[in-house]
């Protein structure tokens, strides 16, 4: 092998590319993990309304080891997005010594029952919230559904000045809804907006103007709907196409009965005693 240069020059540049690459292994790894080059600054943006001072010190304190070079961000990242009002964290280094952090929070718009709040997204997360939010119900696989269909019922209720409280999605996939002032809508299962149009336009034209708590009310007949007052007194609403002169049907009163007519008798004759007819009372 002595003997052969071209081998021997080939095997010494081959050493001395290796040893150059340790040589700047090396000082990388000295640079990178000498107590230099730290992070001295942790900047937080995003509209945070729930994300305190307190809780971002403590996940600095805990999570973030190392330096600019070394912090690990998918760890750092995952520390923020356990914060329970946090949706989504972005970070990234910015040079030469600072950490950009955006987290985005969740928006409540209900409780999902009673184990967990439902944001603007569909999407489930465990947080405490003191706000008065709608309660939604359904099985499992449908929180976007009603979140979506809550959206579009919300639009038709507020035209009647009707603020929703609870939605309800049975497993059959039928709708029922509860007002605020503790009016329950039955929707059914087809033709959901269409059907609470029409009821949300009878209300603002009609029910709203006779004084009577409504306690119920069923929309899911082919061509109207019914209402119940709370003491069970049920009244048939009838639709027309265009919802105009929408009214109550009122039970009709009872005809009177004509008193009998006396027949002149002699004057030496007595009337016999019970001969009087009454008049006929009707059942209510």
């Amino acid at each position: 092998m002595w003997d052969k240069p071209r081998l021997l020059n080939w095997i010494a540049n081959l050493l001395y590319a290796l040893s150059v690459v340790l040589v700047l292994y090396a000082l990388v790894f000295v640079v990178v993990h000498l107590p230099i080059f730290p992070i001295r600054e942790v900047k937080v943006d995003g509209q945070l309304a729930h994300v305190n001072r307190e809780q971002i010190k403590l996940i600095v304190a805990k999570h973030m080891k190392g330096n600019f070079f070394t912090l690990d961000l998918e760890k750092t990242r995952d520390a923020f997005e356990k914060l329970p009002w946090a949706r989504e964290v972005s970070v990234r280094r910015r040079w030469p010594d600072k950490l950009d952090v955006v987290i985005e929070e969740h928006q409540a718009l209900a409780r999902w029952g009673n184990i967990a709040l439902v944001n603007t997204h569909g999407e489930l997360f465990q947080a405490a919230a003191d706000a008065e939010l709608p309660v939604f119900y359904g099985p499992g696989d449908g929180v976007m559904e009603v979140t979506t269909n809550y959206g579009a019922y919300s639009q038709i209720m507020n035209k009647a000045n009707i603020k929703i409280a609870q939605v309800s999605l049975s497993p059959r996939r039928a709708w029922e809804i509860k007002t605020d002032k503790g009016l329950v809508i039955a929707l059914g299962r087809e033709e959901m907006q269409a059907r609470l149009n029409k009821f949300a336009r009878a209300y603002q034209s009609t029910l709203s103007q006779l004084n009577v708590n409504v306690a119920y009310a069923d929309l899911r007949y082919p061509n109207g709907f019914a209402v119940r007052k709370p003491a069970n007194l049920i009244y048939k609403q009838v639709l027309d196409k265009t919802l105009d002169n929408t009214l109550p049907i009122v039970p009709a009163k009872p005809a009177k009965v004509a008193k009998p007519v006396k027949t002149p008798k002699p004057a030496t004759d007595v009337p016999a005693a019970g001969n009087v007819e009454k008049p006929v009372k009707e059942d209510a």
